[in-house]
């Protein structure tokens, strides 16, 4: 299996840590957004996804793109340990809880929408993380509530257990921290995160953990 990631993705981020959790091996293939590579954007990968975004998988003559749809082809032929809960409507409030971060908290902060920002608007980074932060908070600030409720032990966004939409939480968080957003009105949050990031397949899928991350300065 070869998935096509980028070190700061957090959709990739999310991929990477369901492929330590169910512990498949998978192939490294680096995509540089950066200008001037702008990897995405070349005919060869816009051949695999003409959307230019990543992640992508490969397995065999399959390819899958977007994250929760690859995230769920991996639950589906790869079941163990299971991302989503036995029942129904635990699984719809697992889902619930992992799309309003992949698709009302992080689509406003990608880096396309960002560039944009910068190029159209002439917005310096002091207005993009301000932007980022707005939806970020608004986000959070419910799903703050949310977990108060369906988080059965402080340290999951549902249950005991880690599911899909722990998965979504992380690379949020990160981004968060990214931008400078405050995160001190969501202890909750803070908390699950804390909890799941010191786990090895979180910690092994981190951005500072890839291969094309920069150094580390001292």
């Amino acid at each position: 299996m070869k998935l096509y990631h980028y070190y700061r993705s957090s959709a990739a981020y999310r991929v990477r840590i369901a492929l330590n959790f169910k512990g498949i091996p998978w192939q490294t293939e680096l995509v540089d957004l950066r200008s001037p590579a702008s990897a995405q954007h070349t005919p060869e990968f816009r051949a695999l996804n003409p959307q230019g975004l990543i992640p992508v998988v490969a397995d065999g003559d399959t390819t899958i793109t977007q994250s929760l749809a690859i995230i769920e082809y991996l639950e589906e032929t790869h079941p163990q340990p299971p991302l989503l809960p036995g029942s129904a409507s635990d699984r719809a409030q697992v889902r619930s809880l992992a799309l309003a971060i992949a698709c009302d908290i992080h689509p406003l902060g990608n880096l396309r929408v960002l560039n944009y920002l910068r190029s159209s608007f002439d917005a310096d980074e002091n207005a993009v993380n301000a932007w980022a932060g707005e939806w970020i908070g608004l986000g959070f600030k419910a799903l703050e509530q949310r977990v108060r409720h369906t988080s059965g032990d402080g340290r999951h966004m549902f249950g005991t257990e880690v599911t899909l939409a722990d998965l979504c939480l992380v690379p949020q968080m990160y981004n968060a921290r990214r931008y400078r957003c405050d995160l001190q009105p969501y202890p909750g949050m803070r908390a699950i995160c804390a909890h799941l990031e010191a786990l090895p397949a979180f910690a092994r899928a981190a951005p500072e953990a890839q291969p094309d991350a920069p150094p580390a300065t001292p």
